[in-house]
């Protein structure tokens, strides 16, 4: 996942990063608190990554609230210059303006979200409307907007042109050509959204950590491994509960753990304590915000002059129509549904050949599933786990694939500053030995920290502000007890080659502005980088390297290569089916036309799952729509569709380089030059053509989910 909830916020206020000096400001400072304040000035750090020994919680506010003083003189001055309006004198410094607010934003949100307290937690609700209301100052000017629509073309080259579009549009989509009393209407709209999809977040957290499961009797883990209970352990101690065990929740439905686990009570408890977590009717019930926030969405659309939010939200995706969106989700969904109805029968067959006495359950699926692989493909995960230990995979899985790919190279720096005792750092060096970036990973889950997985920038690349990318992948692997092995299941290393994926569209990034650079592209091609980027991870001479038993170091056993690669297509219909369901209602959140329409959240989402044919008990959405953090707390609202909407382009992408030679560095030259390079500088269903030569097609898709031949 790209996490683009900061991304677009700060893209929302229409500045960025900017290597300019603070001569040109008017503003004075008279605040000793910010002259010292580590926002206030560039990092000194490489690539002015986070200087993160001297960054406090205290920083935040007075950087914000000066950032916010100084960004509005920047915009005053843009508007009252009595020139006329050109690309350099309106454009340019739009994209110049906003330094220390932009760099004080883009570090708090990625700690909010990867190691937040409740000091972080309640700056990031007072200020969530402040920033609300800065952005639409901004994008509601009319002065602004005008000077925007004034300018000429005329001798602007190609990524000028660029640019200017996307301003344009930007505003245009915010509403600058509404009329005053409904841009006012717009604003507390905004506003409202910003502290409610704030609270929401809050809210999840505290509902993740309050759901996790407490076991006293060690024989209700049976099936876990020593290393898993252990974890347990430490999470319970951790926890005050120590002699106990504690099953944390992970943001999806299904849980790692159901796999193993034998006691089916066990199952159950812990598969209802996460589908249940956020509808209690305590205080971190989320229900009563994401009804009202799928209310002013609609309301947001109606002023625009749209039916529906995801009409207005698709208008600058590549899908650019809800029913496109739509389409191809009911491309994939029907086939899945019916290969998940096959799997049943499967599943079911074992428990009734073992005498369970029962049918088939959400919370049982994962621990039967995983049966029958064993008796379809001879394939034990516990047999896999040994042979993908985290630093091994990411060093001489992930870097490696890289290096021969695009070849760049890494070296780890255990000299920068870093936001928590977890994360590693590494130096990341260009194909010609030039370094090119800095690269944070923080591996392990934390109680403080959002559940899934994403990269994010802390600096993003613009040749005019001369800055390199500085990049973090945060996941949410369990930490082993002290003294054992990170060992992970093959679907976590998926996820490792998959965020990855992010990284390099970032690193790669090309462009002399930041708003059109690296990730910053509409969001069902962002996707498209980091999905194609897992095929790396069965890659033989990939695969020949980082799968290594860290206790033998010796290679994984070519007969259990093969039995990964014969069980690829197993469990496609369970997991395309809640994959599109998810997606499926969030575009139905967001399709409604009328107040009507939104119904209780249990209600409207059994009746969308009803009406789409996602009618299997066994088989719930990927999201359960009151822990969709996604759509109501991150930036994915009518767009969660883009995982599968990006897969099309990933697997027809796949096949032209399989097509084509493979794993060459003259393909790896060739992606990077019309896919990772180009950020939104260009027509990206143009890049893809470019690239391949053709259309992307969903047969490739098909056929690798084993639904077609």
């Amino acid at each position: 996942m790209k996490n683009i909830t900061s991304i677009l916020l700060m893209s929302a206020l229409g500045f960025s990063i900017s290597c300019s000096t603070m001569k040109e400001n008017t503003t004075k400072i008279d605040d000793t608190a910010v002259l010292n304040n580590p926002f206030y000035k560039k990092s000194t750090l490489q690539y002015q990554a986070p200087e993160f020994d001297k960054i406090k919680d205290e920083h935040f506010a007075p950087a914000f609230d000066y950032g916010l003083k100084v960004n509005e003189a920047e915009i005053a001055a843009i508007v009252s210059n009595k020139e006329a309006a050109t690309f350099e004198n309106t454009i340019l410094a739009l994209e110049k303006s906003g330094e220390v607010l932009k760099r004080a934003q883009i570090v708090f949100y990625n700690l909010t979200g990867s190691n937040t307290n409740p000091t972080l937690q309640k700056i990031e609700e007072q200020y969530a409307p402040i920033f609300a209301s800065h952005a639409d100052k901004i994008y509601l000017n009319s002065a602004l907007y005008n000077r925007i629509k004034a300018i000429k073309t005329d001798g602007l080259d190609a990524e000028d042109q660029r640019l200017l579009e996307v301003y344009k549009q930007r505003f245009e989509l915010a509403g600058a050509n509404l009329s005053d009393a409904d841009k006012e209407q717009m604003k507390k709209i905004n506003a409202e959204l910003a502290t409610l999809s704030t609270q929401f977040s809050s809210k999840l957290l505290e509902a993740r950590k309050k759901g996790a499961v407490l076991i006293s009797d060690v024989k209700e883990l049976d099936g876990l491994s020593a290393d898993e209970i252990a974890a347990a352990a430490t999470d319970a101690k951790n926890a005050g509960y120590e002699g106990k065990y504690l099953l944390t929740l992970l943001n999806t439905t299904q849980q790692p753990l159901l796999q193993n686990l034998k006691n089916r009570a066990t199952r159950e408890k812990l598969f209802k304590a996460s589908w249940y977590r956020a509808e209690k009717g305590d205080e971190n019930d989320t229900r009563a915000i994401l009804e009202r926030q799928a209310k002013l969405r609609m309301e947001k659309a109606h002023l625009m002059g749209k039916s529906s939010y995801a009409e207005l939200n698709l208008v600058d995706q590549m899908a650019k129509k809800p029913e496109n969106a739509m389409n191809l989700l009911y491309q994939l969904g029907k086939p899945a549904v019916e290969q998940a109805k096959r799997e049943i029968v499967d599943i079911q067959a074992l428990i009734d050949a073992q005498k369970g006495g029962f049918e088939l359950a959400p919370w049982d699926w994962n621990f039967y599933a995983e049966q029958v692989r064993k008796a379809k493909f001879d394939l034990d995960e516990n047999q896999i786990k040994p042979y993908f230990e985290v630093s091994t995979v990411l060093e001489k899985g992930v870097f490696y694939a890289a290096e021969k790919f695009y070849g760049i190279t890494f070296k780890e720096r255990k000299d920068l500053p870093v936001y928590h005792p977890d994360v590693v750092a590494y130096e990341v060096f260009d194909r010609d030995g030039k370094s090119l970036a800095i690269y944070y990973l923080d591996f392990y889950t934390r109680d403080n920290k959002n559940g899934g997985a994403w990269m994010s920038n802390f600096v993003e690349q613009s040749f005019m502000t001369g800055t390199k990318p500085v990049i973090v992948n945060v996941f949410n692997y369990q930490k082993p007890a002290p003294g054992k092995p990170s060992l992970i299941s093959y679907d976590d290393v998926s996820t490792m080659f998959h965020e990855f994926g992010h990284t390099l569209h970032g690193l790669f990034a090309n462009q002399k502005y930041i708003t059109i650079s690296g990730t910053n592209v509409p969001r069902d091609f962002v996707e498209f980088p980091s999905q194609i980027n897992e095929f790396f991870a069965l890659e033989p001479s990939v695969l020949k390297n980082y799968a290594l038993h860290y206790e033998t170091k010796q290679p994984m056993p070519q007969t259990l290569v093969d039995k990964i690669k014969k069980a690829a297509t197993f469990n496609q219909g369970y997991a395309t089916t809640e994959l599109v369901s998810a997606a499926t209602l969030d575009m139905a959140w967001h399709s409604v036309k009328s107040e009507a329409e939104i119904k209780p959240t249990l209600d409207f989402e059994k009746e969308v799952l009803t009406k789409y044919g996602f009618t299997l008990p066994q088989v719930p959405p990927r999201y359960h729509s009151p822990y969709f953090a996604h759509i109501w707390g991150g930036g994915y609202s009518a767009g969660y569709y883009a995982y599968m909407w990006s897969d099309v382009l990933n697997a027809d992408a796949w096949k032209w380089i399989t097509d084509n030679g493979g794993m060459t560095r003259e393909n790896g030259d060739r992606f990077r030059k019309y896919i990772l390079s180009v950020g939104n500088s260009v027509d990206l269903n143009q890049a893809f053509k470019d690239f391949t030569g053709r259309t992307p097609d969903i047969k490739p898709l098909l056929q690798n989910k084993g639904f077609v031949k």
